[in-house]
């Protein structure tokens, strides 16, 4: 009789997050057990717990899932759970916090695609900033797309020295190159429009960042894409549903299209969901964060 299957959620926030509780009860776990409060220099013994007490063949069916805000922390806490694994005790683990790894994985992913099949051109070499640059699913967006070789901002709406040292701190944590600025006013975002090809908008849910006079300033924007599902959305004229409808509004740049945030959000779901799945679908043990999260998604 095969043992059930068990999913650790570890998480080092007060609460854990419905959201990804949902997520592994959908992704047919038998057993999903929150754990919130954790600290980093809980992870070895929590993790050696978990793989000492399921045996080498009940290790196949458990997995550990890493959640939390902070993606750099995440990571961290991923790499101490791998180092704590003792062959053949060994179980995967799945780092998304905030879901920021599979959003900004199926964002860049949706991005990449429209940008071939619309315009016949890579992220490699394109100029792309990333408003809301500076939280979780911004981070992780900016990381993705310069490791695709674009040439990223991320964006702060106050604070030029935030965004500049989380250009730095991520730069340098995943060895990629990523730029900061600040964009408080319109004509901040006006100036940033006229050279971006490629726009990610990451900021908070209900927050328009960017209206109409501002993307009529844009002369070379191909694609624009807007995670916020909450109104006012955050590019105007991109609704929802867009999944390369025309940018009416980037009157200065013809064939621009935009990517809304249910087209996102249904991709980042189907995303969770196959690399949750995917945990107990290997021999070997498998270590999930937003590389191969966005590996996943381009195959999707």
């Amino acid at each position: 009789m095969s043992k059930r299957t068990v999913l650790y959620m570890l998480d080092p926030m007060p609460h854990n997050s419905p959201f990804d509780i949902n997520m592994a009860i959908d992704a047919d776990y038998d057993v999903v057990l929150p754990f919130s409060g954790v600290k980093l220099e809980d992870m070895n013994g929590l993790t050696q717990d978990a793989i000492f007490s399921r045996g080498p063949e009940g290790t196949k069916n458990t997995g550990i899932f890493i959640g939390g805000r902070d993606i750099g922390l995440a990571v961290e806490m991923l790499e101490v759970a791998k180092k704590a694994m003792v062959p053949p005790f060994q179980v995967s683990v799945m780092a998304d916090p905030s879901g920021a790894f599979t959003t900004a994985a199926a964002l860049v992913a949706l991005v990449e695609k429209q940008l071939k099949s619309i315009h016949g051109l890579e992220l490699k070499g394109r100029k792309a900033v990333v408003f809301g640059g500076t939280g979780p699913v911004g981070i992780a967006t900016g990381v993705i797309a310069a490791s695709c070789g674009a040439e990223v901002t991320i964006v702060d709406h106050a604070s030029l020295d935030a965004a500049l040292d989380k250009a730095n701190t991520y730069g340098r944590l995943f060895n990629v190159q990523l730029d900061g600025t600040c964009a408080a006013s319109e004509a901040d975002k006006a100036h940033l429009l006229h050279s971006a090809e490629v726009v990610f908008c990451t900021a908070k849910a209900g927050v328009q960042v960017l209206k109409a006079a501002v993307l009529a300033e844009a002369g070379q924007l191909k694609v624009a894409a807007d995670v916020n599902a909450v109104p006012p959305l955050g590019i105007e004229g991109v609704k929802r549903t867009d999944c390369g409808a025309p940018l009416k509004h980037a009157t200065g740049s013809p064939g621009a299209i935009g990517i809304g945030s249910l087209a996102i959000g249904d991709f980042k779901y189907k995303l969770q969901h196959a690399l949750l799945k995917s945990l107990l679908q290997h021999d070997e043990p498998v270590f999930v964060d937003f590389r191969t999260a966005f590996e996943m998604a381009r195959s999707m």
